[in-house]
């Protein structure tokens, strides 16, 4: 992981969700991008208003966003003294899960604050740009700035989220000096047509010279969320890293029991993927 980036929610001030980030690049020798996304002016149009209104409303979204780009040097100046390697800037308009997809289409992970006081900063809108990236998401909580590694729990169901998630944090692995393996209740396949070769998830961690110790979670799906936290928390885990499990609802997408708990009530950092 080697080109990180995370929103900044401002551009005259980083919260602790960027410093969380920067913190990280810099125990991974990595680079650093601050994206900032100004909503469209068109989302923020009253309806029924007068040219005036509509032209002033246009102004001020321009002025934010040379102000945004103006933050470029600050940034970068910032994440140097931290020790990040390399740091950039990016300013966006647009809608956030888009916007923040496409910029992760040439980076590594995505690093964001839980209910950082963005626009976006609901813990739905939130969810909706982890689903949206399609790539490994830290949601760090409120006030989280150290990125510590030396303890790391895996939730693990044996589902292809779980599966996704863990080989993306590898990297993160290696860093740590205790990974435990959260041993819940195994999904059930979305559908039973065929026959799919098992993962042995013990045998693909030895491969990758990661020791692991297992502690099973034996609770009902509806527990499950309150379970793995609570089992992370007993074991003081640094880092929660876990599948984001997505259902289909009317074309919609909305998260599973487990995946919404944790996101909502996390008290460490969670990498996600779905």
């Amino acid at each position: 992981m080697r080109d990180i980036m995370v929103h900044t929610g401002r551009h005259d001030a980083w919260n602790s969700g960027v410093e969380y980030a920067a913190d990280l690049a810099a125990r991974l020798d990595g680079r650093l991008t601050g994206v900032f996304v100004h909503p469209s002016p068109l989302y923020m149009m009253p309806p029924y208003v007068s040219g005036d209104v509509i032209q002033a409303v246009f102004e001020t979204a321009r002025e934010a966003e040379q102000a945004a780009y103006a933050a470029r040097d600050a940034f970068a100046a910032w994440a140097t003294k931290i020790g990040v390697r390399q740091a950039f800037w990016q300013v966006a308009e647009g809608p956030a899960p888009e916007t923040l997809a496409h910029v992760g289409n040439w980076h590594d992970l995505l690093v964001l604050e839980r209910n950082a006081g963005m626009p976006w900063g609901a813990p739905t809108d939130l969810g909706a740009i982890v689903l949206a990236s399609r790539m490994p998401c830290i949601v760090a909580p409120p006030g989280c700035r150290e990125a510590a590694l030396g303890r790391i729990a895996i939730a693990w169901n044996g589902s292809a989220e779980a599966v996704r998630a863990l080989h993306c944090a590898l990297p993160l692995l290696h860093h740590a000096a205790t990974v435990v393996l959260l041993d819940g209740a195994r999904r059930a396949p979305d559908t039973e047509a065929g026959w799919l070769p098992p993962f042995d998830v013990q045998a693909y961690l030895a491969r990758h010279d990661i020791r692991v110790t297992t502690k099973p979670i034996l609770v009902a799906d509806d527990g499950a969320g309150e379970a793995i936290l609570a089992a992370a928390s007993e074991i003081g885990a640094d880092l929660l890293v876990m599948g984001a499990y997505g259902r289909s609802r009317f074309s919609e997408w909305a998260f599973g029991g487990a995946t919404r708990t944790i996101l909502h009530e996390a008290t460490l950092p969670v990498l996600m993927r779905n």
